[in-house]
């Protein structure tokens, strides 16, 4: 694969990180407070805009550790996970032209909240809240962002196109 096929879906990791970055601070500067309630979108309780902030990881995980640890766990180490993404995606021909977009958005996804745990030390920015009526023991969902929801929805479809490709190698 030519290097210009290889570099277009990075076009998609900026888009992830603008749009992230620029929900968040629209977020903070409307409502600078955290825990501010904002809006319930559809009036059914199905959809909230509530500002909150995570200074841990997905479900709030590590949240206790001392702060040397959090910054080694959740700056450090992500940000050499998502070094290394990029040089196996740059140096690999394994990808296909769609996992390369998904991971692309999976690395912007990791960048924007990155950018949140190295230049919000009050917290990740999360501001969506989805009623899941008791899935999984939760009656909301733990509260997220547009890098956090880019993230597992192209890790899905990176998981799925892997499965689906391995199963189609097979059958050949």
């Amino acid at each position: 694969m030519d290097s210009k096929k290889k570099a277009l879906p990075f076009l998609l990791t900026l888009l992830v990180v603008l749009a992230d970055q620029l929900s968040k601070a629209f977020i903070v500067s409307r409502w600078p407070r955290e825990n501010t309630f904002i809006k319930d979108v559809f009036g059914n309780d199905f959809l909230w805009i509530i500002h909150v902030r995570n200074k841990a990881i997905a479900f709030s995980i590590g949240e206790g550790l001392p702060d040397q640890i959090r910054a080694l766990l959740f700056i450090i180490l992500p940000l050499v996970v998502i070094g290394v993404l990029i040089v196996y995606y740059v140096k690999t021909n394994e990808f296909s032209l769609f996992q390369r977009w998904v991971v692309a958005g999976i690395i912007g996804g990791g960048l924007g909240n990155l950018i949140d745990r190295i230049w919000r030390p009050e917290g990740v920015v999360d501001f969506i809240s989805v009623n899941v009526y008791g899935f999984l023991g939760f009656a909301r969902w733990p509260t997220f962002n547009v890098a956090d929801s880019c993230v597992v929805v192209c890790g899905i479809l990176l998981v799925l196109s892997m499965l689906f490709s391995a199963r189609t190698e097979k059958k050949e």
